[in-house]
């Protein structure tokens, strides 16, 4: 595997393919990356992933400061699954100048849920997206269903700019007791840890709600959030939206259900797919 650092350098070595297959991600990596990395392999005719911690996708109020850079086992753990190339470039690097030219989401689409929490995040999200895809020349780019609404954005975006890309979307791999995998849930102490599965539990009771039929979703949001809220948590949402564009929901439309809380200092975000 080889770990490249300059874009120079990475065009170099990519005139060697055809068909990149491409990771992208902000490192810290756990078994949903490598679970990306792997579905990325048989995609394309060289496998990379990347490591950069985006500043543009950092409220000033948030974590890129501490962010966990951990490149040396990012890179232990790619090497094992057989990825090819790791592009790990410096912020001066990607950014040698200031981003000016920045790529702005729809508001229908960026501006609610996670957007009406962070706002400007989807705005540092599909910029350095679509910096990193024009980078690694991307033919195919896969990235986890965990963070849902980026998933869409980035889908989006790709369409709009008739970009040569085609972006597949992965299951989110979760622990045993349903906990989604996040580079923030080891932010979580040992009894944040426990009491974190709560929040897919949740989830999956405004779920099974809808399965069995029941079209009251304001109810069931409701009752989600208020017991979150009696466990300790700061909610921000749980909500049911339709799959094709996060709106209010119709009669017969395929739905998501899709959470944001806090438990302790650390925020969480799941969904999960009625």
């Amino acid at each position: 595997m080889q770990i490249i650092h300059t874009l120079s350098e990475l065009r170099e070595r990519l005139k060697l393919f055809r068909h990149p297959s491409v990771v992208p991600t902000m490192g810290n990596l756990h078994a949903g990356h490598i679970a990306l990395v792997e579905a990325a392999k048989p995609l394309g005719d060289v496998t990379l992933a990347t490591v950069f911690v985006n500043r543009l996708q950092f409220g000033p109020k948030e974590d890129f400061d501490t962010y966990p850079r951990t490149l040396q086992d990012d890179c232990d753990k790619l090497e094992a699954v057989g990825c090819d190339i790791v592009f790990a470039p410096s912020e001066k690097e990607l950014y040698p100048q200031p981003q000016t030219f920045l790529i702005q989401p729809p508001p229908e689409l960026a501006n609610i849920l996670e957007g009406e929490f962070r706002p400007g995040f989807f705005t540092g999200v599909a910029t350095v997206v679509m910096k990193l895809l024009s980078a690694t020349q991307a033919r195919t780019a896969v990235f986890g269903k965990k963070d849902y609404q980026q998933l869409m954005v980035i889908r989006q975006m790709v369409q709009q700019f008739a970009m040569p890309v085609e972006i597949v979307g992965i299951d989110t791999r979760r622990a045993e007791d349903g906990l989604a995998m996040s580079s923030r849930n080891g932010y979580l102490n040992a009894e944040e840890r426990r009491q974190a599965v709560l929040l897919s539990q949740c989830l999956k009771t405004v779920a099974d709600g809808i399965r069995s039929g029941r079209s009251d979703y304001a109810a069931l949001e409701a009752q989600a959030m208020s017991e979150l809220a009696s466990a300790g948590w700061k909610p921000d949402y749980v909500v049911a939206r339709r799959r094709v564009d996060l709106q209010a929901p119709q009669p017969g439309d395929a739905l998501v259900v899709l959470a944001a809380a806090k438990l302790g200092n650390t925020r969480l975000i799941d969904n999960l797919e009625v």
